[in-house]
């Protein structure tokens, strides 16, 4: 047998503050011998050390599945963490391949009063989770002739998955755009392909993933969300499973690029399919793994299957405000006003994960202290633990410090004006709050005070409930978009993103309850 590594990552599911104690008991899912057991296994930021088990030699993946055949390719591992005061947590199927670091993060719930001494189990990810390699991607549902609804091409926060085929009644789930491709490509390729066959395949993702955003195409059908989980149809995703640490750092790196024909805005509708017991029109994955071999590059190996005319663009709105990252790595000794908002971002999220340093004065110089911050926010966050700023740094830092604000209580925490933000958040300068539904929908691509009384609501009730805060700029966009869905699941109400009198007056009740807590 061969080495793989597991890491788990451990959060409170109520607003994902890491939580630093905890048991863990690994067992071999097919044996249900036990590969790893310790008590009080997580540090300051909630992470496990890596852990060693057993894998299958790689060397098993150097080719393809033959229809009819059966490999023994990686291990299955059940994780089992505990934690006083929280809910026990089952992890089944975790796949571990020779070589590789597979994450699971696990979200815990605290046990309410009624539980007391009673232990009560959640199973968060079921066995399976590589996908049905017979299935394949509909090539009908290609999506050339769907009227455009977007005038650019960005890449989104969230992403809502139905988790299952289109007409079939299942779960939605909302999850962000890049944690969205990183479990896809988990789910769909191998972590121990060559690296220009990981990069292509991703792209691919990206592209389809967007493909269906940027067109409507589930919208235009009446649907509340934006993709499916079903191969038939879309990418497979599974709900809460591991993701792959190479895989994660390459996605990191690239999420906010895609596939288009030179000439189209349009993100280009990148079918694919396995290569092996199913032939697509599209790019094969099996495929990739052949022509990376042999020296291609990624973007070489996208022009291989689907023409010469595409190219690699990235989009210019991330999360719906402009690119924010400066265009150049910054380094130890650099000076500039970027630096500085790392250093008061760094500092900001070190509150809640501790191991991260203080960095003083946050004066835009890259010095030691800065340095050593990076570095172990890489560390924490799994990026390469270099101490250099780059792409896939900057924007983790601004992922996490988004996430780490909407943390703060109403009132206690003021905040930091950023580019693209519009009206600071909570200010209700110009707003006027009548609390009067206006009599019509409020819906993707509306404008105006009504649009931002909304904003101003939301915002404010995310920062007592798990939903995403977003600019009050009166523009009813993707990210608004995301915070209404996200509001009607937590109510039960219909979940469409659009604000009629039942979704209005909810709102509204929330809204206030919360204004009379505060008092």
């Amino acid at each position: 047998m061969s080495k793989g590594n597991i890491l788990v990552r451990l959060f409170r599911v109520k607003d994902l503050l890491p939580i630093s104690k905890g048991n863990i008991v690994i067992s071999n899912s097919e044996t249900e011998d036990i590969a790893y057991e310790k008590e009080d296994a997580f540090d300051i930021s909630g992470r496990s050390e890596i852990i060693s088990v057993d894998t299958p030699d790689s060397g098993m993946l150097r080719e393809p599945y033959e229809e009819g055949e059966s490999k023994n390719i990686y291990s299955i591992y059940n994780i089992r963490v505990t934690s006083d005061g929280y809910k026990d947590v089952i992890v089944e199927g975790v796949s571990v391949f020779e070589g590789i670091t597979s994450i699971q993060n696990i979200e815990m719930e605290e046990k309410s009063v009624e539980l007391g001494m009673m232990r009560s189990y959640r199973e968060t990810v079921k066995r399976e989770q590589q996908p049905d390699e017979k299935s394949t991607r509909d090539m009908q549902r290609s999506l050339v002739s769907t009227p455009f609804t977007f005038s650019n091409v960005f890449i989104p926060e969230f992403i809502t998955v139905h988790l299952g085929a289109p007409n079939v009644n299942a779960e939605n789930v909302t999850v962000r755009f890049i944690d969205y491709i990183k479990n896809v490509a988990s789910s769909e390729i191998y972590p121990t392909w060559p690296e220009e066959a990981i990069r292509a395949n991703v792209y691919c993702q990206i592209s389809f993933a967007l493909n269906r955003v940027y067109t409507e195409w589930y919208r235009n059908m009446g649907y509340s969300f934006q993709i499916t989980n079903s191969t038939a149809y879309d990418q497979f995703f599974v709900k809460d499973r591991n993701i792959f640490e190479n895989i994660s750092k390459i996605v990191d790196e690239i999420f906010n690029q895609y596939i288009r024909t030179i000439g189209n805005k349009t993100p280009f509708f990148a079918q694919y399919c396995n290569g092996t017991t199913v032939k697509c029109e599209g790019l094969s994955q099996w495929g990739t793994v052949d022509l990376a071999n042999s020296g291609m590059s990624a973007l070489e190996i996208i022009k291989y299957y689907f023409g010469q005319d595409k190219e690699l663009v990235r989009a210019e709105l991330v999360e719906g405000v402009p690119e924010s990252y400066p265009g150049y790595v910054m380094r130890l000794n650099d000076i500039n006003e970027n630096i500085k908002t790392i250093q008061k971002r760094l500092n900001r999220i070190s509150k809640n994960f501790p191991a991260i340093p203080k960095i003083y004065p946050e004066d835009g110089k890259f010095g030691k202290e800065t340095e050593n911050a990076v570095k172990v926010f890489q560390k924490v966050f799994n990026l390469t633990s270099d101490g250099v700023v780059g792409r896939a740094t900057w924007y983790k830092i601004s992922s996490i410090y988004v996430g780490v604000k909407r943390l703060a209580e109403l009132g206690q925490e003021p905040e930091e004006e950023d580019p693209g933000n519009a009206g600071a958040p909570g200010d209700t300068g110009d707003i006027g709050l009548d609390g009067k539904y206006p009599g019509y929908l409020l819906k993707y691509g509306l404008k105006g005070d009504k649009v931002k009384e909304l904003q101003h609501y939301l915002w404010n009730i995310s920062n007592k409930y798990n939903i995403p805060s977003i600019a009050i700029d009166g523009i009813f966009g993707d990210g608004t978009r995301a915070a209404v869905v996200a509001f009607q699941r937590l109510f039960d109400l219909s979940q469409d993103g659009i604000v009629g009198p039942n979704t209005w007056n909810k709102i509204l009740k929330i809204y206030n309850s919360l204004s009379k807590r505060s008092m």
